[in-house]
């Protein structure tokens, strides 16, 4: 269980991130056409999880925004934004923005990929939600890096997941 803030009152997850060095778990992702799509879709690409509470904050968007100017210069890489909003809310705020580079997928019915990655929030306001999260996910299916970030209002770490791309 990681514990972390919203605005400095603490909070907790179900769990813990998988580890660097460990195979990331599958998942079944609701994409914005409402197709499902698995990590295993993405054998032999480099993966981005961008994860976050809702595209509808002032952060979420910001790393959505990031991550897709980033996207734009990493080769052989996807950056998939994964929260539990609907779908049509992740494609109206991406065709809003002009964002080409991120792939959105929603967790919004089960809720299993925020369970399965130890990124549900369980407990405070939020409860539910998943985390703020970066996980980076090699050609193979493995875990190159993991940021489960500590306070939910504070942006992820973009320049040390990027230089894991290198």
């Amino acid at each position: 269980m990681a514990a972390i803030t919203l605005g400095g009152n603490a909070i907790h997850t179900n769990g813990d991130l998988p580890k660097v060095g460990e195979a990331a778990p599958d998942f079944e992702l609701v994409n914005t056409d409402l197709s499902v799509s698995k990590l295993s879709d993405y054998k032999g690409s480099r993966v981005v999880l961008n994860i976050f509470p809702s595209i509808d904050t002032g952060v979420c968007a910001a790393s959505v925004r990031q991550f897709n100017k980033e996207a734009s210069n990493l080769s052989n890489t996807k950056v998939l934004c994964v929260s539990r909003d609907l779908p049509f809310a992740q494609a109206r705020f991406c065709g809003a923005e002009g964002l080409e580079n991120v792939v959105n997928h929603s967790d919004f019915r089960d809720g299993k990929f925020g369970k399965d990655y130890g990124l549900e929030i369980v407990d405070g306001p939020m409860k539910g939600l998943h985390s703020r999260a970066v996980v980076v996910v090699d050609q193979e299916g493995v875990v190159t890096y993991a940021e489960q970030v500590p306070e939910i209002a504070q942006e992820p770490n973009y320049t040390e997941a990027i230089k894991t791309l290198a």
